[in-house]
């Protein structure tokens, strides 16, 4: 049974869920989310080695794992593809991932019969059938990965933001003062996003969307139309990478001192 606070979205057909998380220890705290459509089902950047058994056993219980349709890998990084070859070997979904990063994946370890289930997304997305529904794959380019993808989906409203929206250190599951919230998101948005004008041409294309929750792949879900466009509104004026490092690009001076 799945915890109320972990169903983002329910019609009794559509399903939107956050699967339960099993990343500990050293590890970057992770969300891992599902899609489910009329008993076929999308699961969302699953990470690595560690979760891999938790996570399968979570979607056999909710809809057997014979009807995982998809895969999604939004980008190339350890806590999205880590453990890829365990999935592809113990289903038969298909993995979507960024063309950009395709002969870079089989270095994770993926197996030669099934490398051929993973399958380009080309730099401008596509759209996917998943049951009845249509999912969108949308560009989301060096944010912060120069190939990453993100998932839109019309019937809960829900984007699925990968690394965009990332907050660390915080204890709630759901934001509640975007205000507050933002002590969380700052340092990495920062840190991650190359430039402020990647972050103008994506919210061009967003505000297009009717999007009623943000929902990242780290930290606390942003639900509620209010909340998602103070995040938009806050991301229109972010200074970041470039923006604010480029002092940074001077030799070192200091010896390691491990």
């Amino acid at each position: 049974m799945v915890p109320e606070e972990r169903v983002l979205f329910d019609n009794g057909n559509h399903k939107n869920i956050l699967l339960e998380d099993f990343g500990h220890g050293e590890m970057v705290q992770a969300n891992v989310h599902f899609i489910v459509d009329n008993g076929k089902g999308m699961i969302l950047d699953p990470g690595g080695h560690k979760v891999f058994k938790h996570l399968f056993g979570e979607v056999g219980s909710i809809i057997g794992v014979k009807n995982l349709e998809y895969i999604f890998l939004s980008h190339q990084d350890p806590d999205i593809v880590a453990a890829i070859n365990g999935w592809l070997m113990t289903t038969n979904a298909a993995a979507l991932a960024p063309h950009l990063w395709l002969r870079f994946i089989p270095h994770f370890g993926v197996d030669m019969f099934v490398i051929d289930r993973i399958k380009p997304v080309e730099d401008e997305g596509t759209i996917v059938k998943l049951g009845n529904s249509e999912l969108y794959i949308l560009p989301a380019h060096f944010m912060h990965s120069p190939g990453n993808l993100q998932v839109y989906d019309p019937v809960s409203k829900i984007l699925y933001s990968g690394d965009l929206g990332a907050s660390l250190g915080q204890d709630y599951l759901y934001v509640e003062n975007f205000e507050e919230h933002t002590k969380y998101l700052e340092r990495f948005h920062q840190r991650y996003i190359p430039t402020n004008k990647v972050l103008k041409s994506w919210l061009k294309m967003v505000r297009e969307l009717d999007i009623e929750t943000i929902a990242p792949q780290h930290g606390a879900i942003m639900k509620g139309k209010d909340i998602v466009n103070k995040f938009f509104d806050w991301l229109e004026d972010l200074e970041c990478g470039i923006d604010i490092m480029e002092d940074v690009y001077k030799l070192p001076t200091k010896y390691f001192e491990g």
